[in-house]
């Protein structure tokens, strides 16, 4: 298993990644284009984030999106932890963890991070069990949006 930042080959595996997360967890259809130009746009622009994958005998197998928020209370940034996906048939091995202690890590090394935050439909259990397990817990915060 390698746990690796993402490179503009593994765009492909990516945008069906996200396609078949927005079906299975929100039943949304993606539309293709777009999330091409959005994921190609955080290869384009590193202040947008950066993809980390885990590879299994040269194919993509999960993946996830780190994009930034910056906390003026702790002067250090709150990674966002996004688009995370683990086909099917790999899913209950421990490769969410596996890519959680990466991007963890890699935190730790860049010492202007102080935490990381992540969205998930509250009707998704499985994924909650999934991010308590990994030493997360539910935030005091709720999230509301404005769709424009």
């Amino acid at each position: 298993m390698n746990i690796r930042l993402a490179v503009r080959e593994d765009i492909d595996a990516l945008v069906d990644f996200n396609l078949a997360m927005a079906l299975e967890t929100e039943a949304k259809l993606l539309e293709t284009s777009i999330l091409r130009n959005g994921v190609e746009a955080v290869f384009n622009d590193e202040s947008k984030g950066f993809y980390v994958v885990a590879e299994e005998t040269g194919v993509i197998i999960g993946g996830l999106m780190i994009t930034f928020e910056w906390s003026d209370w702790r002067s250090k940034w709150f990674w966002w932890i996004q688009s995370v996906y683990i086909v099917p048939e790999s899913r209950r091995k421990g490769i969410y963890k596996l890519l959680y202690d990466f991007v963890r890590l890699k935190a730790k090394e860049s010492r202007d991070v102080c935490g990381f935050r992540l969205y998930v439909e509250m009707e998704n259990l499985k994924a909650q069990k999934v991010y308590e397990r990994v030493g997360m817990t539910g935030s005091k915060y709720l999230m509301y949006e404005e769709k424009l």
